[in-house]
């Protein structure tokens, strides 16, 4: 059974075709695959909803059916949902110092990637799903294997 841990930015693409769409359905619809995601992607999905209701991509309707439907898959188990932890924070900040001098890294990013490696070290996962790039690159450096949904 595969655990894939998706970052908010290849997770949204569920909800909305976009390039990537494609590779993300078929990872989320792999027969016994393993969801997991921060809890901090509860929040940055319905931000990811709001911002495309303000730049035009759709409309305040599609953004309360879009976040109802992502309610019901939260709610019914779709995915295993990993709260914030002290240690997730402090594994951020190294993450931070160790990449931010040479790279882009911001704090959310830095936290959603300090969930992927902790339940990596625990129970490792077979892919970080991330369309960031520069956060790919960050992943790999820190040993997961990486898959983007915008560069199958």
């Amino acid at each position: 059974m595969a655990r894939y841990f998706f970052d908010t930015s290849a997770l949204v693409k569920h909800y909305h075709a976009e390039t990537g769409t494609d590779v993300v359905d078929r990872v989320i619809n792999e027969a016994g695959a393993e969801l997991l995601i921060a809890r901090l992607t509860l929040v940055e999905t319905i931000s990811v909803f709001a911002i495309k209701v303000r730049t035009g991509e759709f409309d305040a309707a599609e953004f309360a059916r879009l976040r109802g439907l992502f309610a019901t898959h939260v709610a019914r188990r779709r995915y295993q949902v990993f709260r914030l932890l002290n240690v997730h924070h402090d594994r951020a900040r190294d993450l931070i110092a160790n990449h931010g001098l040479r790279r882009q890294i911001r704090t959310l990013d830095a936290l959603q990637l300090s969930v992927a490696l902790h339940l990596h070290q625990v129970v490792p996962i077979d892919q970080f799903v991330c369309a960031d790039q520069r956060l790919c690159d960050i992943a790999l450096l820190e040993g997961l294997a990486v898959v983007n949904p915008e560069r199958p």
